[in-house]
């Protein structure tokens, strides 16, 4: 039992970090030493070992579930993901507050997050070759393209939340890119944040009495992102770290330039915003994001783990 809470209490601050764009998940992983087992245990999940599930009542196939639960860390998996779980719906209401009422000093500080985090990631390409340049130009062009159509105007429809599940969850193996900032690119960072919190609050409002029909709505989405998460963590997520595995520099290459090119909406996002209230001064955005940097760089600093060595051929 001390072991799960300790495992509950690292995956609540990967959560907490989740819920950030610009600080990675997965870095705290790595800070808090469960990186390379959350890895392993994702990827050794294999849907068609667990067909014994369906004669669940004949004790061989009980015993070969209980087998296959402890190959791929069941347990650890289980209180990693309560503890994520419970910090992004605990955090979610205070995000969606903060970019919706104080968007100056909010998107200021993700903008010092997602600059730093790219700063740092572009530091650890020891080599840079005519394709490394090439993909990251194209990362740039494309991230910078796509916050255009977004700032305009996005569709959240079932297909785009499925979609937003399943990128976001490809952070949970790219140390220094967190979901967060996928779902801020494709502009369902603000609606998921504010769904999650009115979900809660609806599942609350059920509880002390008030009827499922509030939950209905919310439900939905949250469910439909979950869906997209779990396909997610069977393809991209496997097919990001092949990527990472084989070619390593120009896959990351191109993952940082995406950051770079989506710091055109938290700039958009303070721009528009200036003189809006007391907080949306020049100032405030400057202070809010050299603190969002000065924390990247911290958490940096005490990293050794984030050693990225070019392996290309």
């Amino acid at each position: 039992m001390r072991e799960f809470l300790a495992v509950y209490l690292k995956g609540f601050s990967m959560g907490s970090a989740d819920v950030v764009p610009g600080v990675s998940g997965a870095t705290i992983a790595l800070i808090v030493g469960v990186y390379d087992r959350l890895v392993r245990a994702i990827t050794a999940i294999d849907p068609r070992a667990f067909r014994p599930a369906v004669r669940i009542h004949e004790p061989e196939s009980r015993a070969a579930v209980r087998a296959e639960l402890d190959r791929i860390d069941a347990t650890f998996l289980l209180a990693l993901g309560l503890g994520i779980g419970t910090a992004i719906v605990a955090l979610s209401s205070v995000m969606h507050t903060a970019v919706s009422e104080y968007p100056v000093p909010t998107y200021g500080f993700f903008f010092g997050l997602i600059g730093a985090s790219a700063i740092v990631l572009y530091g650890d390409i020891e080599r840079w070759s005519v394709r490394r340049i090439a993909v990251s130009i194209v990362g740039i062009v494309l991230a910078a393209a796509v916050t255009g159509v977004t700032q305009a105007g996005t569709s959240h429809g079932p297909a785009m939340i499925v979609l937003a599940g399943g990128v976001a969850v490809c952070a949970m193996i790219l140390p220094g890119v967190s979901g967060a900032f996928f779902l801020l690119i494709l502009g369902q960072y603000e609606y998921m944040t504010g769904t999650v919190s009115a979900f809660v609050d609806a599942l609350v409002g059920a509880l002390r009495g008030d009827g499922l029909a509030p939950l209905l709505e919310p439900g939905t989405t949250v469910a439909l992102f979950a869906v997209g998460a779990t396909v997610g963590l069977f393809t991209m997520a496997h097919t990001v770290r092949r990527a990472l595995e084989r070619y390593r520099a120009t896959t990351l290459a191109f993952l940082v330039s995406l950051m770079v090119g989506a710091l055109r909406l938290p700039v958009v996002e303070v721009t528009s915003n200036l003189g809006s209230s007391p907080a949306g001064r020049p100032a405030v955005a400057v202070g809010t994001g050299l603190v969002g940097a000065g924390a990247v760089l911290l958490v940096d600093r005490y990293t050794a783990d984030l050693e990225y060595e070019s392996s290309d051929q």
